[in-house]
């Protein structure tokens, strides 16, 4: 069976979008750094693959990669898929409740002024997006605390965190990897994920490039909106190749040896 290997890519993604650039601004981890992986938690991790081979030189099994991309400084990825929507759907509750309050008992004065502002920030700000990004779908403003907020143009705020939109590059163009994009059921991912198998057959240092979407959040048309920003990181594999092996005897893949039965006790 094919072993799974995860690769973390966290983006700061502020800065990024302020540099322009995903390079100094990418940390990448793997889950093989005490099998070989070197460079961890920088933008240049080569990951280690070890691949296998019977005894006539065949390939005995490939490997598995999964790219799971996360954004620095936002809300966390462990909150479940529909947080947001949650939240969006809490603010207005609340605000429809403080508005029934208000139109039953209005103040008058600055005080009804004041009164309808404070409401204002409890709604939030709604968000828009343009028709070629693969961000957040006319989400809310939130803080990264998870809090929704009403956005002026200068409170810090959450980023949606970053989207792979392609993998290309040398591992790819020599067949070294089959990488694809996949839906899941699963509440963290967002429902899609990048995966890839891994010919081990062919050792060597192959690298490849991962096409990053990030989201900066600009005022057109009246409305805050997620501007996409397409940008791009590299990374590298290591494939390594050894005969296969049996778990218990470290020696070649055969029966298992059966120890002598020791003879009866007179």
């Amino acid at each position: 069976m094919p072993q799974q290997l995860a690769i973390i890519v966290l983006v700061d993604v502020g800065h990024a979008l302020e540099t322009k650039t995903l390079d100094g601004n990418t940390y990448l981890f793997d889950n093989m750094k005490l099998h070989g992986s070197e460079g961890q938690g920088t933008g240049e991790l080569v990951t280690a693959i070890h691949g296998a081979h019977w005894s006539d030189g065949s390939q005995a099994s490939e490997q598995v990669l999964n790219w799971l991309p996360y954004s620095l400084g936002s809300i966390p990825p462990t909150v479940p898929r529909g947080y947001e929507a949650e939240r969006a759907r809490q603010t207005d509750q609340q605000a429809l409740a403080e508005l029934e309050t208000l139109v039953s008992k209005p103040p008058t004065g600055p005080d009804a002024a004041a009164e309808l502002n404070r409401i204002q920030q409890v709604v939030g700000t709604r968000t828009k997006t343009t028709k070629r990004t693969r961000g957040p779908a006319g989400q809310k403003v939130l803080d990264v605390t998870g809090k929704v907020i009403s956005y002026d143009g200068s409170a810090g705020h959450s980023y949606p965190p970053p989207v792979i939109t392609d993998i290309y590059g040398e591992a790819v163009d020599k067949k070294i990897m089959y990488p694809a994009e996949y839906g899941s059921p699963d509440m963290v991912t967002d429902g899609w994920y990048w995966s890839a198998t891994v010919d081990t057959s062919r050792p060597g240092i192959y690298g490849y490039t991962m096409a990053v979407q990030l989201h900066r959040l600009i005022l057109q048309g009246g409305d805050w909106t997620w501007e996409p920003v397409d940008l791009t990181c590299a990374s590298r594999l290591k494939i390594t190749s050894e005969p296969k092996r049996n778990a218990f005897t470290k020696a070649g893949v055969g029966l298992l040896p059966i120890p002598p039965v020791p003879p009866a006790q007179p």
